[in-house]
């Protein structure tokens, strides 16, 4: 299973336990005698006709070890129950070799793709990372940054959740904590940030619409809360200002952000009066769900409403219609991001600016000319 799925329950303490198993960190109880330090690297190196050095760099992967020969040691420590010692580890290397990872869902298919990039890169450099989904509860990620303070985390990488004050970040930053922020941006936080440009891909949408001829286009979804909320909305304001077009207040519904919420926002889209012809949608997900209720009203998405999504899921080229989206660059998100931290960690200097990645429109079946009501 990819580390990235193991979420962190940070209340009970659970995945915390498993994780500081998995690290040979002694646990409430638990000794420097256990089993881990009966099998000494001397052991597998006797074993093997091999110096003590040899094991040490085989089990740490180092490419000064031949391949075959790492992997011989690799192979016959798992055979004899060995595990290494990262505790001991980061006494002599100053590092532990775990990153910490803290996002708003996991759930989220857009969070997802970040951490596959995020995964990879830190798997080049031998770094293991822990994950708290924080669901906007700031509590539960002070808690969290709290955990990997005490664990000797080597940094973080953060969506912070709604309401993080920079004094938090500057406090990890001081405690020996690098932080490099994604998706969302921390106001008065110097610390890398790496994300879509929103308020572009969202206007990149907004004029796509109108370019079809849409003239009254809603904007549903998200909140003014986060950086991301307040950047898209202002691209799609952006665009419908330039085009001359008119913003009725009551043609935004702000807050969807999962499919449920864009299904139950359909019946409140479909009762207005002056009933928008498209529908501009802070993600894919919210799109999805706003279509199959568009549908169950016995509408047909794409030809009677037109739907954009945002982020490009996977699941946006097989829904039914195929969602017309800005793809945001989730993956690029999470290796420069995971590239920076790495670099931070390795003394090297790194701007603490904000880095866009541009967005890119790509039209599918979701969208079309406006079909006005009889």
């Amino acid at each position: 299973m990819p580390s990235w799925q193991k979420s962190f329950d940070s209340a009970s303490g659970r995945a915390l336990s498993q994780n500081l198993n998995s690290l040979n960190v002694p646990q409430s109880g638990a000794g420097e005698g256990e089993l881990a330090q009966k099998i000494k690297l001397s052991t597998i190196a006797d074993a093997l006709g091999v110096s003590t050095a040899t094991v040490s760099l085989a089990l740490r992967d180092s490419p000064l070890v031949a391949g075959l020969t790492r992997e011989r040691i690799k192979e016959h420590a798992r055979a004899i129950g060995y595990i290494y010692n990262r505790r001991a580890a980061s006494l002599r290397t100053s590092r532990s070799g775990i990153v910490g990872v803290v996002v708003h869902d996991i759930m989220n298919p857009f969070f997802a793709e970040i951490l596959r990039s995020i995964e990879s890169e830190l798997d080049r450099s031998r770094q293991t990372f822990i994950l708290s989904n924080h669901y906007d509860q700031l509590e539960k990620q002070r808690t969290f940054i709290d955990t990997l303070l005490q664990l000797g985390a080597d940094g973080v990488i953060m969506s912070p959740a709604i309401g993080t004050p920079p004094e938090d970040i500057v406090m990890a930053e001081e405690n020996g904590l690098p932080a490099v922020l994604i998706a969302r941006t921390v106001e008065g936080a110097e610390v890398p940030v790496f994300r879509g440009d929103d308020a572009y891909g969202t206007g990149l949408a907004t004029n796509h619409l109108i370019s079809l001829g849409h003239r009254r286009i809603s904007m549903i979804g998200g909140t003014d809360q986060t950086s991301t909320g307040r950047d898209r909305f202002q691209g799609y304001m952006t665009a419908m200002e330039n085009a001359g077009l008119e913003v009725k207040p009551h043609w935004r519904i702000p807050g969807p952000r999962t499919k449920q919420a864009g299904f139950e926002a359909a019946s409140q889209f479909l009762a207005l009066k002056d009933r928008p012809t498209a529908a501009c949608c802070w993600n894919d997900l919210v799109a999805i769900g706003l279509m199959n209720g568009i549908a169950r009203a016995g509408l047909v998405p794409g030809v009677d409403i037109s739907v954009t999504g945002y982020d490009d899921l996977e699941e946006a080229a097989i829904a039914t219609p195929a969602l017309t989206t800005v793809w945001n660059g989730q993956r690029e998100v999470g290796r420069r991001a995971a590239s920076a931290l790495l670099d931070k960690l390795n003394g090297q200097s790194v701007r603490p600016s904000q880095e866009l990645i541009r967005p890119e429109l790509h039209v599918r079946q979701s969208t079309g000319k406006p079909r006005e009501r009889v």
